[in-house]
């Protein structure tokens, strides 16, 4: 399979760091081939959409700022995008298809909720609504920390 155009959704972690390389790895070989970093911020239902989040959107800043560092350092063409939503996954879905995006690559880490194993939110809607490929990157931790 190719892939010209990659979506990495980020958060700041270092799964997502893992992710960009492994987007980076996937579009080496292609002339052509691209990667769109994003951050979603999420805004609440109180707020307009276009709030000024000043704490939230230096974070965000800095993340994007990062990732982009890792990837070109990996030899990735990337280009980074801030975005405001209420919905994350739809968010991340609705720029996949926007974008005629090949494959959505997201950065996950091991996660509990209610003792079990979770996915989350964003993940399986993601799965679910995705209009193109999506591969999960699980950065691997040490047992002792799962």
């Amino acid at each position: 399979m190719e892939f010209h155009k990659i979506l990495v959704p980020v958060v700041g972690t270092e799964a997502d760091e893992e992710a960009i390389k492994v987007a980076c790895k996937l579009t080496e070989k292609k002339a052509k081939g691209k990667i769109s970093i994003v951050h979603v911020i999420t805004v609440e239902r109180t707020l307009p959409l276009d709030a000024e989040m000043e704490t939230e959107i230096q974070k965000a800043e800095e993340i994007l700022d990062h990732m982009e560092n890792v990837a070109k350092e990996h030899g990735g063409e990337v280009e980074t995008e801030l975005l405001q939503a209420r919905d994350v996954g739809q968010t991340i879905v609705d720029e996949a298809t926007e974008r005629e995006i090949d494959l959505i690559l997201v950065g996950t880490t091991y996660k509990r909720r209610f003792g079990q194993f979770s996915l989350g939110d964003v993940v399986p809607y993601v799965l679910k609504y995705a209009p193109c490929h999506v591969i999960l990157y699980q950065h691997q931790y040490p047992a002792s920390e799962v």
